[in-house]
């Protein structure tokens, strides 16, 4: 039987489900509306992440960090909390009403589902093949990477990058489907700036040695616990503090790219050996030695690895949702559809994070990624539109969501994503600036029609708050032409 801290609430009450970062922001911004408020958090995981050491950077830019605690300590810490420890597999919308595996009929008044998303693992019954989403996977992965010689990690993003950065005492193949690495963030320019870091080959820090602007005419290839369940999904500074050690000894971690291919076969030692190695086989090396599991890409090259990560993504977790009475109203990626007041289909019922999906007319320096960021707005915004949803009052949409931004760490340098940095949704005919330092800087402009709709700084630009201002306030910066970035002006002081 489920344990809970608290009996099932008997009266309808504010309940959000999901203990990840959308949940748990939307729990505490909910109580400090209203202090006495009785809220319910319906968690599958013991434990909850929690945003600490917030800071906004800028009026949309926010950096923090988030704390792994025990369900219990949030509830103790916020009044009127009670915290259900269980698997939600059901609600019924008329009768607003929540059903739990394990029996228990929870009512609310208003609900807001913070669910989160499931990893897409590339191979789920293959004890080899993990996926990394929550702090279970991160201890699983770091159990077995202790002992590896050689590991693949498949997938382009935020963790497949931090990992293969971080992993040491083993050999890394890294196999992307794109012709960059770090493709779902930073485009090829920013992927070469990247590279001499990932290889351990320290570039000298000059001045800067390049300054490019050119025209984009058409559109680029922009790809804009408790059972099974999974728990929140990691904060961003998951992995400092982590020891990524591998079988090897020293910080030594030979890192091979394959570029353009994805993972055709994951294969046993069995059916290894049933494979056999036809001539247009690769093998990484000419060793006889037996490996766990074998990594079959679709450039036709064969690798053996000790483990294999992947890290190709989620998908949202809205599988408790899909069979209820009244379903919830599903967007062509499998989120839930909300609107720009983070409501579903279902009257009384909201989305936030990961599970769900924007469905309102965005500005045009705004768009959609799952990241930890979104998650944490989203939360805080959902908790004020229940809140004035049920005074009957009217709100206008949150200005977080005028213009993208994201803060992050790549490669050892700090990353401040803004806008369209990479053209989204653009189309064509815009223009690109770039001003690059190896080792130090790597800062690229987006501008259409004379005005700053984007931006990548790698580095510490100290830029990010100026370019925000110039995004937003929709300046004409045609005048300033190529210097704009001209190392020898001080843009910050001259757009103060």
């Amino acid at each position: 039987m489920a344990s809970h801290t608290k009996p099932t609430t008997t009266h309808p009450g504010y309940v959000v489900i999901g203990g990840g970062i959308a949940g748990v922001t939307c729990v505490e911004h909910l109580s400090l509306y209203s202090p006495d408020l009785p809220i319910t958090l319906i968690t599958a995981s013991p434990i909850v992440k929690a945003v600490t050491n917030f800071r906004q950077i800028s009026k949309v830019i926010e950096n923090f960090s988030v704390e792994e605690k025990h369900a219990s300590k949030l509830q103790s810490s916020v009044r009127g909390l009670s915290v259900i420890h269980a698997v939600v597999n059901g609600i019924n919308a008329e009768q607003q009403i929540i059903t739990t595996d394990d029996g228990q009929a929870i009512p609310y008044k208003k609900l807001c589902i913070c669910t989160g998303g499931q990893p897409d693992i590339i191979c789920k019954d293959n004890p080899y093949v993990l996926g990394i989403r929550d702090t279970e996977t991160v201890k699983s992965f770091q159990k077995k990477l202790a002992s590896a010689n050689r590991v693949a990690v498949v997938g382009n993003g935020g963790i497949a990058s931090e990992l293969v950065y971080e992993i040491e005492g083993c050999t890394v193949i890294w196999a992307i489907r794109d012709k960059s690495i770090s493709h779902t963030f930073v485009d090829a320019g920013a992927a070469e700036f990247f590279l001499p870091h990932l290889r351990n080959e320290k570039e000298p820090r000059t001045a800067p040695l390049k300054r490019m602007k050119y025209t984009v005419s058409e559109s680029s290839d922009i790809e804009s616990n408790k059972g099974s369940a999974t728990g929140g999904a990691l904060g961003p500074d998951w992995i400092s503090g982590l020891s990524m050690q591998g079988g090897g000894n020293g910080a030594s971690h030979p890192v091979y790219v394959e570029y353009e291919c994805e993972v055709q076969k994951i294969l046993t030692p069995e059916e290894y050996s049933q494979f056999g190695q036809p001539a247009n086989i690769l093998a990484c090396d000419t060793t006889s030695q037996s490996w766990p599991v074998y990594l079959l890409l679709t450039n036709g090259k064969l690798y053996g690895c000790d483990l294999v990560i992947s890290a190709t993504g989620v998908s949202p977790n809205t599988a408790p949702f899909t069979n209820s009475p009244t379903p919830l109203a599903l967007a062509s990626d499998g989120g839930i559809d909300v609107d720009n007041h983070m409501r579903t289909n279902l009257d009384h019922v909201y989305a936030a994070g990961d599970v769900c999906t924007a469905a309102w007319d965005p500005a045009p320096q705004w768009f959609q990624m799952r990241l930890w960021s979104q998650a944490l707005q989203m939360g805080a915004y959902a908790a004020k539109c229940m809140m004035a949803d049920a005074a009957g009052e009217v709100i206008h949409q949150d200005f977080c969501f005028e213009m993208f931004a994201h803060m992050t760490e790549f490669f050892g340098f700090k990353v401040v994503l803004l806008g369209n940095f990479n053209g989204q949704g653009l189309e064509k005919d815009y223009e690109v600036l770039l001003r690059v330092t190896l080792g130090v800087e790597y800062i690229k402009v987006i501008l259409k029609d004379g005005k700053m709709c984007g931006a990548i700084l790698i580095g510490d630009t100290d830029l990010e708050e100026t370019f925000e201002n110039l995004i937003l306030n929709r300046m004409d910066l045609s005048m300033y032409g190529e210097d704009l970035l001209n190392p020898g002006v001080d843009i910050e002081d001259y757009f103060d």
